[in-house]
């Protein structure tokens, strides 16, 4: 068995093009989790995230609407398959929709890693892109 779950959050006056580009970039991805991040932007890419808790392979890649990533953190158990995180970007009035789906993650996990996404990403990237507006 795996569990599942879609969490989303809406980023006021970010485009969907901006919030694509800085997930897909080391140094901006870096910026707005607050740790450190390295990521091949390319379809079979690599990425690396939280300084290497977290980490994967680019699977699909539709420019400024969705990313699918393999993804893993160090504590999935040995042998386990990555899960699968698809992040969609839906442009509306004033801000873009960010939406992941994170499916395939090992029994026991999913609710730690949904909260996971608000504490350390949702949180934290509506500070980054707010202050980033304001400059």
């Amino acid at each position: 068995m795996s569990e599942s779950y879609q969490v989303s959050i809406f980023l006021i006056g970010v485009s969907a093009e901006r919030l694509y580009r800085a997930w897909l970039d080391g140094k901006a991805h870096a910026a707005f989790t607050g740790a450190g991040a390295q990521v091949d932007p390319q379809v079979g890419g690599a990425f690396t995230a939280w300084d290497g808790y977290i980490s994967g392979t680019n699977l699909e890649l539709s420019p400024h609407r969705r990313i699918v990533q393999a993804w893993r953190t160090t504590e999935f158990p040995q042998g386990s398959p990555d899960s699968r995180l698809e992040i969609s970007f839906e442009e509306d009035e004033g801000g873009t929709r960010l939406t992941l789906t994170h499916s395939d993650i090992p029994d026991g996990q999913g609710e730690s890693y949904k909260q996971g996404w608000e504490d350390y990403y949702f949180k934290p990237m509506q500070a980054y892109f707010a202050g980033e507006e304001a400059d």
